[in-house]
């Protein structure tokens, strides 16, 4: 509690983004819960960690992926917040700032907006297309109606268009399906972190036969993003989506305070370590062939000489 004080004192006398590093996830979760006590006013950002052993076969959870996303968009026009990040999720290479601009799509009532374009704009996204929504990531039109469940929400919104017009605005139930109530706008981020479209499946399959020898059809990940699937695991090939990574840093405005909690480094170089057996432990499946460290995380090294 005092170091969330501390960090409360700190933010009183200081009016920008200020960025708390942490060593690993736990601490993270205490000071985050913390600040809300002392500073229920502040912005509190939480960029929590995919929670996934580096070149594991499985995803993170949807509600995970939601944060991130939803704070990366929040974070393009945050003019005050204290962000907190554990240095080890730090050190991950995510997806560049324009993906999340233009993946990002703004609708209020009575704006002209056709319902096929939107449903073009969610499938760029990674939304599914389903017959009734669900879950996060979903997509149901019937008519002049269509369903959304993005990322980043608690409930799905329900839009009504007369024509091409966006007549009303609500949220919905997605238990019960039944409405909830209107709302004037609504924000919606992509589904995933990284994109599913045409150029983006063809970018991908260029990529991978760029960075693996051997024939791509006996891998099974190639073959599913090949076909607008997605197996689990495939975060860890992101880098394969796009001509540039980036990294947190770079979604911060250039006079963000950075504050380092405890033995931060010490937490970076023995994550730098684990990345690197997990690797050479996993790197001779033919089926599943693996980046190189450097291309999904940065070096101890280069990331400290970021932060200076």
């Amino acid at each position: 509690y005092s170091l969330a004080f501390a960090v409360h004192q700190f933010a009183e006398r200081y009016d920008g983004v200020i960025l708390v590093l942490t060593p690993d996830n736990p601490m993270t979760n205490r000071l985050a819960a913390a600040l809300k006590f002392f500073s229920p006013d502040e912005t509190i950002l939480h960029f929590p960690d995919w929670e996934t052993l580096p070149y594991d076969h499985f995803s993170p959870h949807e509600d995970i992926i939601s944060q991130r996303l939803l704070t990366l968009a929040k974070l393009q026009d945050v003019a005050r917040a204290i962000l907190l990040v554990p240095v080890t999720t730090l050190m991950q290479r995510i997806a560049p700032l324009n993906y999340i601009q233009a993946t990002t799509l703004s609708l209020a009532c009575g704006e002209k907006k056709s319902i096929e374009i939107i449903r073009k704009n969610l499938q760029l996204g990674g939304y599914h297309s389903v017959s009734q929504v669900g879950a996060r990531g979903e997509f149901a039109s019937r008519g002049s109606i269509l369903d959304i469940f993005p990322m980043g929400s608690e409930l799905p919104y329900r839009i009504d268009f007369v024509d091409d017009e966006i007549d009303s605005l609500r949220y919905f139930d997605p238990d019960t399906q039944r409405s909830i109530k209107k709302i004037e706008k609504i924000q919606l981020l992509p589904a995933r972190e990284f994109p599913l479209s045409a150029s983006a499946i063809h970018f991908f399959r260029q990529q991978w036969r760029e960075n693996f020898v051997g024939n791509p059809l006996n891998c099974p990940l190639y073959e599913a993003v090949s076909e607008g699937r997605v197996l689990a695991g495939i975060e860890y090939y992101l880098p394969l989506f796009f001509q540039k990574t980036a990294l947190l840093l770079d979604y911060l405005p250039n006079k963000a305070f950075i504050l380092s909690v405890n033995e931060v480094h010490d937490a970076a170089e023995n994550f730098w370590k684990e990345i690197n057996e997990r690797y050479e432990q996993l790197r001779y499946d033919r089926e599943r062939p693996l980046l190189p460290p450097h291309d999904i995380y940065v070096d101890v090294h280069a990331l400290f000489a970021r932060l200076k």
